[in-house]
């Protein structure tokens, strides 16, 4: 399966967990927020333009992460969007949220506070992927 190249903006912004289901799981390098990015394998950039099958992994995968996120860390809502106004290319946001959080109730796209992720806080993190996501998932 030919991949498709991640967006220089989504690359400098995040970090390549792996793949899940043949799609590229990147994490925000932002530890303020849980925030994942899928990113389908496909040069479309609508939702609507995904075959049956495509799109069928993708809600697959934002099911996943979004029990993933809700089970591993503390919050209280889950935001999930394709906005695709900076970055064109097709990315689906996972994000946790809860009442404490830096932008609550506002919306976590934009905000200049920041927080990269420590070493062990990643290593953390993927460990408990690699163990919830199982043969779902592929790191690297």
């Amino acid at each position: 399966m030919k991949t498709v190249e991640i967006d220089p903006r989504l690359k400098e912004d995040t970090i390549q967990l792996g793949i899940i289901n043949g799609q590229a799981l990147l994490l925000m390098n932002n530890s303020l927020v849980p925030w994942f990015i899928v990113l389908p394998n496909t040069s479309e950039t609508e939702l609507y333009k995904l075959s049956d099958s495509e799109r069928r992994v993708l809600e697959k995968n934002i099911n996943i992460l979004s029990e993933f996120i809700l089970n591993n860390f503390f919050v209280e809502k889950l935001n999930v969007a394709s906005i695709g106004n900076m970055v064109s290319q097709m990315h689906i946001h996972i994000v946790g949220r809860h009442k404490n959080d830096l932008c609550w109730p506002g919306v976590v796209w934009g905000q200049t506070d920041r927080k990269a992720y420590k070493e062990l806080e990643l290593t953390y993190i993927l460990t408990l992927i690699v163990q919830k996501l199982g043969d779902s998932f592929t790191s690297g």
